[in-house]
């Protein structure tokens, strides 16, 4: 039995290692953020979990019930291989974070670009996450209010500063217009943001496509 299991874990090693250089290669196509994306995101937080406890269970949240059969199989893999060596455990743990990470891309409608570091995180961001721990967003609040009142007054200095010169030349003109559009776009956004529902709520869809 001992036998079998390393023979199959050994081919399972070929395959991981050929299926991390494609997803690996995927990486560079484009520098778009995501934070599903980071290594130490909710994400491979759950996928740690999963392989930690043998229990896959944490991780099926983050993608469709159709690529269920997918991510069962590459933990199972991941499972057989990761017992191989500090080497091929390394190797097999990236490949389960890759499978798990592409397919929950994929269902946001978004490219997979490979993994990113934990530090690429925006502190709004940790501070999201850091809210839901402590169960409160009064501390994430004041921080997204801040960060969008020095938005506001970074754009509207800028627009007004060469608003003031507008009629100097066609050149300041075009400044003018640029600054402006910037400040109009951006106090739209917060105006839709704000009035806006959740994710997909409105199509009384659950955040992956399914029905409640």
């Amino acid at each position: 039995m001992r036998f079998d299991i390393m023979r199959i874990g050994k081919r399972c090693l070929v395959v991981i290692t050929a299926a991390v250089l494609v997803l690996l290669g995927q990486s560079f196509s484009g520098p778009a953020y995501a934070h599903c994306d980071t290594l130490n995101g909710p994400v491979l937080q759950d996928a740690r979990r999963a392989l930690e406890s043998g229990d896959i269970a944490p991780v099926l949240k983050w993608i469709r019930g159709t690529d269920e059969p997918i991510v069962r199989d590459a933990f199972k893999t991941t499972c057989i291989v990761r017992h191989q060596g500090d080497q091929a455990r390394e190797l097999a743990d990236r490949y389960f974070f890759e499978t798990i990470v592409r397919l929950h891309r994929a269902n946001e409608g978004a490219p997979y670009e490979g993994l990113k570091p934990a530090d690429s995180v925006p502190p709004l961001i940790v501070a999201a996450d850091e809210a839901l721990a402590s169960g409160s967003a009064e501390a994430l609040a004041r921080e997204v209010s801040a960060s969008v009142a020095e938005g506001v007054r970074r754009r509207f200095q800028l627009a007004l500063q060469r608003r003031l010169h507008a009629e100097e030349s066609a050149e300041a003109g075009r400044a003018f217009v640029s600054a402006y559009v910037d400040y109009v776009h951006f106090i739209e956004g917060v105006t839709t943001l704000g009035a806006g529902e959740t994710h997909r709520q409105g199509s009384g869809e659950g955040p992956h496509g399914h029905r409640p």
